[in-house]
């Protein structure tokens, strides 16, 4: 039976976790913060009598102590060029997604430019656009970024012959350009237009030319194939987040777990469902029943305001 001084610890520790965790952004990787699948997953194994013992936080607030070897599976490995498979099956017990905050973005490109720049992109092969959205003349306009949705029921998938676009266990959708044969049917199925065709050879250095390519950084480029935003899970194996959520000069963008029920823009770290009900989150055209990996904040309290272009009679 515990003593009143194990329970007092074991509180010391858990308020001191959830603390770090609230500081530190978006986290990836085992020890860190476990998604609910790794510890159900944890408490079916037979617990060795050997080993370092390490406490971690489950997603809702609690610290269990378990063997550290058992979680050696789930660290996150890079691309393995010598296993493809391991591309397509995703990051284990992670549902990500992303948030843009409508009413901090002000068309400063910078995601767009990070992102051609991370994924050596023509001028013209834009992943992210923003566009200027403006609902009727009697309504202010505001920005709207958008890129690749990675939707649950993803319509790009079913209709690729070859399974050169799929979708991963972690909720990102990817485009495999070795498998890709350039037919186009996804672009025609995918319902945001979300996605672009290689039609030129790549304006690339031979240091870049002569990587070996991987679905998970999309580099290199390649002619006649479709690309689209990946959410840069090569970013994500590293514990970082995508390159237009830290090029954003306003925060706009945030990236996190669904599992987790955390998001960060790299400044600030949030609960995902809290956000979601304080600031009445939405998803793009939802109507066509994909389920978007992807909400939007509507754009209220605008930091930088757009001016209504009204005409006026003369």
């Amino acid at each position: 039976m515990e003593n009143k001084k194990d329970k007092t610890e074991e509180s010391k520790i858990k308020e001191s976790s959830r603390r770090k965790f609230l500081k530190s952004g978006f986290a990836i990787g085992a020890g860190t913060v476990l998604a609910g699948g790794i510890i159900s997953s944890v408490s079916k194994v037979q617990a060795e009598t050997s080993g370092n013992k390490i406490k971690v936080l489950t997603t809702n607030g609690k610290v269990i102590e378990i063997n550290k070897s058992i979680l050696e599976e789930y660290k996150l490995k890079p691309c393995d060029h010598t296993a493809k498979n391991h591309a397509r099956e995703g990051i284990p017990y992670r549902k990500f997604t992303m948030v843009v905050d409508i009413g901090k973005c002000n068309n400063a490109r910078k995601c767009i430019e990070k992102c051609q720049e991370a994924h050596h992109l023509a001028p013209d092969q834009e992943w992210m656009k923003v566009y200027k959205m403006q609902e009727s003349k009697e309504m202010a306009p505001y920005w709207f970024p958008k890129s690749c949705y990675h939707c649950d029921n993803a319509p790009c998938t079913d209709v690729c012959p070859v399974s050169a676009t799929f979708k991963r266990s972690d909720g990102i959708v990817l485009v495999d350009s070795d498998q890709c044969i350039g037919c186009k049917y996804c672009m025609v199925a995918c319902p945001y237009e979300a996605r672009v065709f290689n039609w030129r050879k790549p304006d690339i250095s031979d240091d870049v030319a002569n990587q070996e390519y991987c679905p998970e950084t999309s580099v290199p480029p390649k002619s006649g194939t479709v690309g689209k935003c990946d959410f840069c899970p090569d970013m994500i194996r590293e514990k970082k987040l995508p390159h237009c959520v830290t090029a954003c000069p306003n925060g706009a963008i945030y990236f996190g777990d669904i599992k987790e029920d955390v998001i960060s823009n790299g400044d600030e770290t949030v609960r995902f469902s809290e956000i979601m009900e304080a600031k009445s989150g939405y998803r793009y055209m939802e109507y066509f029943g994909t389920e978007p990996s992807t909400y939007y904040l509507p754009p209220v309290d605008k930091i930088f305001p757009l001016k209504n272009e009204k005409k006026t009679d003369s």
